[in-house]
């Protein structure tokens, strides 16, 4: 009996920079990012209340960051995916 085989041939991917730029996955990720931070901005604006010249601009940064970092989370888990 003898067992016959096949030469696999493989060749890496170079996705290069434009690859990357115009993957499915990062344009989610920046969509993500980006509606993470109106959501973080808009929670914050409605829960304290301020008026738009008066909001302190720690507190609204501190909002955007962490309404980014969140989308980002979202878009890039492992569930957003389809790998849990």
């Amino acid at each position: 009996m003898r067992i016959e085989t096949k030469k696999l041939e493989l060749q890496p991917e170079n996705k290069g920079i434009k690859g990357i730029l115009k993957s499915k996955q990062l344009r989610r990720t920046i969509l993500g990012i980006v509606l993470g931070a109106v959501g973080g901005f808009a929670f914050f604006y409605f829960t304290e209340g301020f008026y738009m010249d008066s909001l302190p601009k720690k507190d609204v940064i501190q909002s955007l960051v962490f309404g980014g970092f969140f989308g980002l989370l979202i878009t890039n888990s492992p569930c957003a995916r389809n790998k849990c």
